[in-house]
């Protein structure tokens, strides 16, 4: 490739070839030259910075966050030695995983991910079905993730009305409206492209920050503290299985929820400079940080817990709220704390956001979803695929409406 012009390219097993324009060099970066040598052009401005990235895909995966909206699953399906070794063990595991993303993400910087990488690498005559497979799965997961998030943070706030008002009675409905309320709330964080990167560092630190205020607030207001044997030797199996170790294993989506998504950064490849650099910093950056904050987090919380069936079985319907009334015994104290993970879960949503409509828009882009040109279209005002992100929020909004039916189908 010269330095005024990209040459024609044809993508790997695709049939359409697609044909680059001049481009002067003065106006194209080296960034997107290679998106180009890839068959795209550079439809979105990069905004973000190595710490915005990670700002997103920390406040996505957010381990200690993860924890507190799962706990219920972990203290019925192993307690708490399911949840101190069970980090270690989802943290090794999602090492391995961050490694190949990054990897992955450093030789195909591309917003597609993994739906991409499968079609340039997997065998000529499987990579359209492997990539079309890849794509589907990678948007229905960031769709109910989504969904979980808005789930969690709904039944935060439902719960800590239930805890100032005793005699509220908690139906399905309270959190279906308080689900839609967090959705569309933050529909709106992402609609100005300009805004992201800010986001991204407001909801890292949000997260930090109230992890290291929760971190010491409840072991120091705890009246006692647990012995060492319960928060490392100690296993509760309440699953109805007879076998520990199917406990165990259905113990572990609850560690596994909080190493979730650590391709977020990848679909944000073509909104940051160099990301064949920034995005494995923000990989494995988020690995580091999640494991770091969820493990010394689930400790302070153990050796704080002083009645575990109360958790399993509280009114609120949210264990971490009522595992800091046992600590704090204060109903104030125990709901600032609860607001502090409902606003680190406020940056979770807005973080999913980001990752659905990129995935909605990069995959629409390669007519992967139906009506590919009107979900491939970027809003050059706002710089965000605005109807990509609609879309994708307003199915979100409709798989809350499962909540309505099933219980079961949420939460386990």
């Amino acid at each position: 490739m010269s330095e005024k012009e990209a040459m024609s390219f044809s993508r790997p097993g695709s049939d359409d070839q697609m044909v680059l324009k001049s481009v002067d060099s003065d106006v194209v970066d080296s960034d997107a030259v290679k998106l180009a040598e890839m068959g795209y052009t550079q439809d979105m401005r990069r905004n973000y910075t190595v710490l915005s990235v990670l700002g997103v895909g920390f406040s996505l995966t957010n381990s200690w966050f993860g924890i507190s909206a799962a706990l219920v699953t972990g203290i019925s399906s192993g307690g708490p030695i399911l949840i101190v070794y069970g980090i270690i063990l989802i943290a090794l595991i999602s090492t391995c995983v961050g490694i190949s993303l990054s990897e992955l993400a450093s030789a195909y910087p591309n917003s597609g991910g993994q739906y991409f990488w499968a079609n340039e690498l997997a065998p000529r005559q499987y990579a359209n079905f492997a990539s079309y497979l890849t794509g589907w799965f990678a948007w229905a997961g960031s769709i109910f993730t989504s969904a979980s998030v808005a789930l969690a943070v709904g039944s935060a706030g439902v719960g800590c009305w239930q805890l100032s008002h005793p005699d509220f009675v908690i139906h399905p409905w309270h959190v279906f409206v308080g689900y839609q309320v967090i959705n569309v709330f933050a529909f709106f964080f992402n609609c100005y492209g300009k805004l992201l990167p800010a986001i991204g560092h407001v909801t890292l630190y949000t997260s930090l920050v109230s992890f290291f205020v929760i971190l010491v607030t409840v072991p120091a207001k705890a009246p006692t503290h647990q012995n060492a044997k319960f928060v490392f030797a100690n296993f509760v199996n309440n699953t109805g299985w007879s076998q520990n170790g199917i406990a165990f294993i259905v113990g572990l989506i609850n560690t596994n929820w909080a190493f979730a998504c650590l391709d977020c950064a990848t679909h944000l490849a073509e909104e940051v400079h160099r990301p064949e650099k920034m995005i494995p910093i923000a990989i494995m950056g988020t690995v580091v940080i999640g494991f770091v904050t969820s493990w010394f987090y689930s400790i302070a919380l153990f050796f704080s817990m002083r009645d575990v069936d109360g958790l399993v079985e509280t009114s609120t319907g949210v264990p971490i709220l009522a595992l800091f009334y046992q600590a704090i015994g204060s109903k104030g104290g125990a709901i600032v704390l609860e607001a502090l993970i409902m606003a680190t879960g406020i940056g979770c949503q807005v973080a999913c956001h980001t990752w659905q409509s990129r995935l909605c828009w990069s995959f629409a882009r390669d007519k992967g979803l139906p009506f590919p040109k009107f979900l491939s279209k970027v809003d050059k005002k706002l710089d965000v695929p605005l109807r990509a992100h609609f879309v994708s929020c307003v199915i979100v909004a409709i798989v809350g409406c499962l909540y309505l039916g099933s219980y079961t189908a949420f939460n386990r």
